[in-house]
């Protein structure tokens, strides 16, 4: 009897102390800092950019990701998505879940930096890789 005790004691200790520890969470490659953009016609006098920047095409596994960003004033206040993986219905699943949820950490983000969408890491990284070269490219 005295044994069961000790037993089911262990495995109980045992179950909290696996269910206590935090999974490793990996974070998506940092893309270079942003460069200051040289003057030219669409940024304002203070350096701070305005209008409409395409990002690269960036192929992941399940297909191609492409975002386009829209600043004014050097904030970021729109980004569209203009190709997301959709081959498959699980594709398009993943897109309709994920892209709603990486566009709205981009724009209280103001940058790049975000965190990437559980169940969608390919589209993830796709995304904000191909954000990054949209501003880069805006010299934002």
């Amino acid at each position: 009897m005295r044994r069961v005790a000790v037993t089911t004691l262990s495995t109980a200790a045992g179950v909290v102390l696996l269910l206590s520890l935090k999974p490793h969470q990996s974070h998506p490659p940092v893309v270079s800092a942003p460069r200051p953009a040289a003057s030219t016609p669409g940024q304002a006098a203070t350096g701070t950019r305005t209008g409409d920047f395409t990002g690269d095409v960036i192929d992941t596994r399940y297909g191609p990701v492409q975002v386009a960003v829209t600043l004014a004033k050097g904030r970021l206040t729109a980004v569209r998505v203009l190709q997301v993986p959709s081959e498959s219905g699980r594709d398009q699943e993943i897109a309709a879940r994920a892209v709603p949820r990486l566009t709205e950490e981009a724009l209280g983000a103001q940058n790049a930096q975000i965190d990437a969408v559980s169940g969608a890491s390919y589209t993830s990284e796709g995304y904000i890789q191909s954000l990054q070269s949209a501003l880069d490219k805006a010299g934002a």
